[in-house]
């Protein structure tokens, strides 16, 4: 039996986005283009051009397809179970780890690139700025406390932002052994202040 033409299209443009944001995490911004989406993805140009007529338009798509995912990665982070201190370890850990891996790879490399091209910077701080109320808001539920105090939400911005930097530096080198350390003081001197003992 063969699957319905919708079907399928629509399983060619999910590879395509797919493919398209392995691309940009292996390769970089410059050398994503059509002819290597298509190539890595198995799909002829022409039908690459069918889904998304210009590289912008595939670029665009693959780029509010990352920002979904990341997005459903905040929204699938669960919750520790655990109180107090070993709460604020376990939401500080996962957060650490949902802002690094390959979607921030990708999205490092669509940010240098925003630098050099208005167009797409225009596109991407709102897709940025999506996902980090998103985080933001998860980081909040998770740790139990309410963001209308200023700096109870400089906290919660700042533990975000910590792992934004954390991720950076794991982009040159495996950080892991000192980013634990780094995440667990961290995290003791936010229970402290969020007063989560």
């Amino acid at each position: 039996m063969t699957e319905p033409k919708q079907d399928r299209s629509r399983q060619t443009r999910q590879r395509l986005l797919t493919t398209t944001v392995a691309v940009l995490t292996s390769r970089g911004w410059e050398a994503t283009t059509v002819a290597l989406v298509a190539a890595e993805a198995g799909i002829s140009r022409g039908a690459v051009q069918h889904h998304f007529p210009t590289r912008e338009d595939l670029v665009v798509a693959a780029l509010e397809h990352m920002f979904a995912a990341r997005i459903a990665a905040v929204d699938a982070l669960p919750d520790p179970g655990e109180s107090g201190m070993k709460r604020v370890r376990a939401v500080v850990a996962q957060l650490v780890e949902l802002v690094g891996g390959d979607l921030f790879r990708a999205a490092l490399q669509v940010w240098t690139a925003t630098t050099a091209d208005p167009a797409l910077r225009a596109v991407v701080v709102p897709l940025e700025r999506r996902f980090g109320k998103e985080a933001h808001a998860r980081a909040v539920r998770l740790l139990g406390v309410d963001d209308r105090d200023p700096e109870v939400r400089r906290l919660i911005q700042a533990t975000l932002d910590l792992a934004r930097g954390l991720a950076l530096a794991d982009v040159l080198t495996d950080d892991s052994r000192r980013r634990s350390g780094i995440v667990t003081a961290w995290a003791d001197q936010l229970a402290l202040a969020l007063d989560l003992t």
